[in-house]
């Protein structure tokens, strides 16, 4: 059974749907956060260097044990050359 078949299966569990819908807006902002900075070929320690954040905190918030605030996230946009952008779009209807 692969991974996407396994959350398919698992959501039809009323509770597993709920609460996987409750973490992902957080994760929705580890992967954006990872795919920025491998998208600039950078490595943790490279971005620490660029942002003054530590290698740590950064490890910290791509493995979600951190929640960053908006004004930390600008700064990883700016150590990227990136513009930080925040949408709020329709939930889809089921």
């Amino acid at each position: 059974m692969t991974l996407k078949e396994y959350k398919n299966k698992r959501m039809s569990d009323p509770e597993f749907a709920k609460a996987y819908e409750e973490v992902q807006p957080e994760m929705n902002v580890i992967r954006a956060i990872i795919d920025a900075r491998i998208s600039q070929n950078m490595t943790q320690k490279e971005l620490a260097e660029k942002t003054g954040i530590a290698q740590t905190e950064i490890s910290r918030i791509e493995n979600g044990t951190r929640n960053p605030s908006i004004k930390l996230l600008q700064r990883l946009a700016d150590g990227m050359d990136m513009v930080l952008k925040v949408d709020f779009i329709p939930k889809q209807k089921v």
